[in-house]
C-alpha cells in the first residue's frame, strides 16, 4: 500500500468515525476517568486510608482479669477475684477526633482530586495532539498530492527533453520530503493514540476530530486566576491541609483531660464475697503539654507551605497566560495575513508559465510552508497553553 493510499485510508476512516461517533472531548475525559487503572487503584488506597483513619477513633478492647487462690492455709476457703474493665479517653476526645477524621478524608480526597486532574490534562494534551496532528497530516497530504502531480509533470517534461536532469531532481526530491512529512505525521498521531490508549486501561479511543472547536480566548486574567483559587485541588489541598492541622490542634487540647476507666469487680470466698462498680481517673501530666506544642507548631507550618504553595503556583500561572496572551496576539496576525494571501496558488500560476525557475518556486514556496506550518504550530501550542491554565475545570 502506498503512502498516498494509507492516508487516504486513514483519512475514510476518520470521516466514518466522525459521522457515526458522537463523543465529544468531555466524553472521551469521563471514559479515562472512569477506566485509567491508577485512579482506580488509588480509590482502593482511598478506602483503605478511610477505614484506618477510622480505626483510630475507637474505644480500646476491655479488659477482663481473675485471681483464683486455693493454696494457703485460709479458713473461709479459696480465694475468687474476678475484674472486667473498659478503659476510655475522656468523651469529649472522641467528638473532637471524629471531626479530625473528617477533615482528614477531605483532604485524602483532595489528593484523589489532584492525581485525576494531572490525569486528565495528559489524557486532555494527547487530544490535542491527535486532532493538531489530523488537521496537518490533511495539509501535509494536500501538498503530497501537488508535489506528486509537479514530479510527474517535471517527468514528462524531462522525456521530452524539455528540462535539464538538475531540474527532475529538484522536483523529485521536493515530493521526497513531503512523503517523509506525511510518514512523520501519521507516526506523531499513532504515538498519541497509543498514549491516551495507555491512559484508557488498554482500550483504544477513535478521534475523527480533525479541527479544533475551541475557542482561543480566555477570560481576565483576575477573573481567570478567582476562579483557578476556588477549583484548583493543589490550592484546596494545602487549604485542607491548614483546617487539618488547626484540628490536631482542639484534639491535642481535648487529650490534656484525664482519662477515664470504669468496671465491675468481685472478690471473696465461697458464701462470703463482695462485688461492685469499678471506676479510675488518669493524672494528666506527662506528655500532653508537648503534643499541643507539636500540634500548634505543625499549624504554623501548615500556613507557611499554603502560602508558599500559592505564590509559587501564583508565578506560574501568570507566566503562562502572558505567554499565552502573547501567542494569541501572535497567531491572530498570521492567521490574518495568510487568509489574505493566495501565494500557493500564484507561485504555482507562475511557474506554469514559465516566469519562474522550480529553485524559484520551490524557494517561495517553502517559505509560506513554514509561515503556514507556524500558525498551526501556534494553534497547538495555544490549545495546550489553555488545557494548563484551565485545568482546575477537568
Amino acid at each position: 500500500m502506498t503512502l498516498k493510499t494509507s492516508w487516504l485510508v486513514c483519512t475514510c476512516l476518520l470521516s466514518n468515525v466522525l459521522c457515526a461517533q458522537t463523543e465529544t472531548i468531555q466524553t472521551i475525559l469521563q471514559k479515562v476517568e472512569q477506566n485509567n487503572s491508577e485512579l482506580q487503584a488509588f480509590n482502593k488506597y482511598i478506602e483503605n486510608q478511610f477505614f484506618a483513619l477510622k480505626s483510630t477513633n475507637t474505644l480500646p478492647n476491655p479488659e477482663l482479669g481473675a485471681y483464683y487462690l486455693p493454696l494457703g492455709n485460709s479458713l473461709s476457703g479459696k480465694y475468687t477475684e474476678v475484674q472486667i474493665t473498659q478503659c476510655m479517653e475522656f468523651p469529649s476526645v472522641y467528638s473532637s477526633r471524629s471531626k479530625l477524621i473528617a477533615t482528614q478524608q477531605s483532604q485524602i480526597q483532595l489528593e484523589y482530586d489532584q492525581k485525576r486532574q494531572q490525569i486528565l490534562l495528559q489524557a486532555n494534551n494527547y487530544i490535542i495532539e491527535i486532532i493538531a496532528n489530523s488537521k496537518r497530516g490533511l495539509v501535509e497530504q494536500n501538498r503530497l498530492d501537488k508535489a506528486e502531480h509537479l514530479f510527474n509533470q517535471n517527468q514528462t517534461q524531462f522525456d521530452k527533453g524539455q528540462i535539464g536532469i538538475l531540474e527532475l531532481n529538484k522536483s523529485k526530491i521536493a515530493y521526497m520530503k513531503m512523503q517523509y512529512n506525511v510518514r512523520q505525521i501519521l507516526a506523531d498521531k499513532q504515538n498519541a493514540l497509543i498514549g491516551l490508549k495507555n491512559l484508557n486501561n488498554g482500550e483504544p479511543i477513535k478521534i475523527g476530530q480533525t479541527n479544533f472547536t475551541r475557542d482561543v480566548l480566555l477570560p481576565s486574567k483576575d477573573s481567570l486566576w478567582n476562579d483557578f483559587m476556588e477549583n484548583n485541588s493543589t490550592i484546596k489541598y494545602y487549604n485542607q491541609a491548614e483546617k487539618v492541622a488547626a484540628q490536631k490542634i482542639q484534639v491535642a487540647k481535648q487529650e490534656m483531660l484525664p482519662n477515664l476507666s470504669v468496671g465491675y469487680n468481685y472478690q471473696g470466698f465461697t458464701g462470703d464475697n463482695v462485688s461492685g462498680v469499678y471506676g479510675g481517673v488518669s493524672i494528666p501530666i506527662w506528655g500532653n503539654r508537648v503534643r499541643k506544642n507539636a500540634a500548634q507548631s505543625n499549624f504554623i507550618y501548615a500556613q507557611s507551605n499554603t502560602s508558599t504553595t500559592t505564590q509559587s503556583v501564583k508565578g506560574v500561572f501568570e507566566t503562562q497566560y502572558n505567554n499565552y496572551q502573547t501567542l494569541v496576539e501572535r497567531y491572530n496576525e498570521y492567521t490574518k495575513t495568510l487568509k489574505a494571501l493566495n501565494s500557493e496558488y500564484l507561485l504555482y500560476k507562475a511557474y506554469t508559465k514559465g516566469e519562474i525557475s522550480f529553485s524559484e518556486y520551490f524557494i517561495e514556496l517553502e517559505f509560506y510552508h513554514l509561515a503556514y506550518d507556524a500558525m498551526l504550530d501556534m494553534e497547538k501550542q495555544l490549545q495546550l497553553l489553555k488545557s494548563q491554565l484551565l485545568k482546575h475545570k477537568l
